[in-house]
């Protein structure tokens, strides 16, 4: 810290010499004492001016020196209050500022959604560390909850929160393609599944399954037997065609770079129902999700399920 040097107080004379004038007299007298020089205005004595640099300031100056650090003032003030406003209005909800509110977009209200505590000691699942890409936590807590005013769907609960291998591959159409995908799950070692399933307000019937293998590298091979860019490779139950869903909006992914995502729509025209579905892989799990209703089943919760199901597995 720099240290403020003081100037010491000049002592009075004790000799009885003239006292020795000051900066502002010798300008005084410099000034009175310079030829051809106009006279000096005398400041009346009722008034003591501050002298700032470059001279004293008349009354005038001093007046619109006030009034300028009045308003700075006041702008100040009005700029910390607008400031605090603008706070404000930016943490609260869009429906809470008056004149904003809008309309519900469609989305559910899920339940404040945590990702379950890992046990002492063990690193995330794409922790640098952890090259298995496991997931420590138990992946029954892993399970997307449901959301406000849903069924629950008892079916899917299992033995324990298991899910029996056998009913996760009901989900698929044909006898051919419940052997194809069985045998696919022995041969990549399947560990077990949980699942969960509801029934929403609007009639929405949603499926989650999570299988989980030893190793990211192990459930990558089985997401590429299961999935393609284009279509799955397996016909599920209730939609015999499905393709590529182009108009999933990419910004909805949580993070591409862990969590990988294929979504696809049913190929029109739809029978009874509309079904939506969507493969994700992340680590050592992939992930099954199924969204189907009477007549048309809604983007917008389907994008909503997906996404929030992603964030708890990466």
């Amino acid at each position: 810290m720099t240290e403020q040097q003081q100037t010491p107080a000049t002592a009075a004379p004790t000799d009885g010499a003239a006292a020795e004038p000051s900066a502002g007299t010798q300008v005084t007298e410099q000034i009175a004492a310079a030829p051809d020089t106009a006279p000096v205005e005398e400041i009346p004595a009722t008034e003591t001016p501050a002298t700032p640099q470059g001279g004293p300031v008349a009354p005038k100056d001093r007046r619109v020196l006030r009034a300028v650090l009045r308003w700075t003032a006041v702008v100040t003030v009005f700029a910390a209050l607008g400031a605090g406003t603008a706070y404000g209005i930016t943490g609260m909800e869009r429906t809470e500022v008056p004149g904003l509110a809008t309309e519900s977009d469609g989305r559910w209200a899920y339940p404040e959604i945590t990702r379950p505590p890992l046990p002492s000691g063990s690193p995330g699942p794409f922790d640098t560390k952890n090259w298995a890409q496991a997931h420590y936590a138990d992946l029954r807590a892993l399970l997307l909850p449901a959301p406000e005013g849903a069924t629950d769907d008892k079916t899917l609960r299992g033995a324990d929160g298991w899910l029996p291998t056998k009913d996760f591959l009901n989900v698929f159409e044909s006898k051919e393609d419940r052997d194809d995908v069985g045998q696919l799950l022995t041969d990549h070692g399947l560990r077990h599944i949980a699942a969960r399933g509801w029934t929403a307000a609007d009639g929405t019937g949603t499926r989650v399954y999570l299988l989980q293998f030893d190793t990211g590298t192990v459930a990558d091979d089985i997401y590429g037997e299961l999935t393609t860019y284009g279509a799955p490779l397996h016909a599920v139950r209730g939609a015999a065609e499905a393709e590529f869903d182009d108009k999933y909006p990419t910004a909805a992914d949580f993070d591409s770079m862990s969590v990988m995502r294929y979504s696809y729509d049913e190929v029109k025209p739809y029978g009874a129902e509309q079904l939506r579905q969507a493969y994700l892989r992340a680590g050592d799990v992939v992930a099954v999700v199924l969204q189907s209703r009477k007549g048309t089943a809604a983007a917008v919760p389907f994008q909503q399920t997906v996404t929030l199901q992603s964030q708890l597995l990466g």
